[in-house]
């Protein structure tokens, strides 16, 4: 469970303290969605051809994230235009936390492709939960001179190259943006139902 999302941070007149509040918030309400997702609308595919999470054996013509028995199907172009499942869209947030928080505040040793992504919504959600956790609880540590810290992660080129605080807004955007399409998907699945 997450903690409570903290209403004072939005007094507090820092520019972190804004980026956090934007990050706690949009993960008070993309996770109160989630803590109702069941494993059909975990799996529904909005479209034959949705990118999703599956055995490795049935990956395709895809590449497979994820080291363990379940793994996302990855498109080889950067901007795949193509539709998603909920499964899918965890797992990338999921990726994407876990990285930037390996090679930030972890050892950097693992990357996007080290990561365990599950068959199930129930534990999906909790992985994702603990991720989002854990980077928000290490960038809340963080003093404002750290944050414009160049380099601080280096868990990609353009990480490294930037302030610390784009990578933090970039995660931000990379929440509200894909939390966006889950509560879509779980809309449009309550339609077709």
């Amino acid at each position: 469970m997450p903690e409570p999302f903290d209403w004072d941070i939005l007094q507090r007149p820092s520019a972190m303290a804004m980026v956090r509040g934007q990050l706690g918030f949009s993960w008070m309400v993309l996770s109160g969605r989630l803590a109702a997702l069941t494993d059909e609308e975990y799996f529904w595919r909005p479209s034959s051809e949705a990118l999703t999470v599956v055995r490795r054996q049935y990956a395709g013509r895809f590449r497979s994230l994820g080291t363990g028995e379940w793994v996302a199907q990855w498109p080889d172009e950067p901007d795949h235009r193509g539709p998603r499942t909920i499964a899918w869209l965890i797992a990338h947030l999921t990726e994407t936390f876990f990285e930037r928080w390996e090679w930030t505040f972890g050892e950097s040793r693992q990357g996007r492709a080290d990561i365990t992504l599950h068959g199930n919504a129930r534990d999906a959600v909790a992985w994702l939960a603990h991720w989002v956790d854990a980077w928000q609880q290490s960038i809340a540590d963080l003093d404002e001179q750290q944050v414009m810290t160049v380099g601080l992660s280096q868990a990609t080129e353009l990480d490294a190259g930037e302030p610390f605080g784009h990578v933090i807004l970039r995660l931000n955007r990379e929440l509200i943006h894909h939390g966006s399409e889950i509560m879509t998907l779980q809309d449009l699945h309550a339609l077709a139902a």
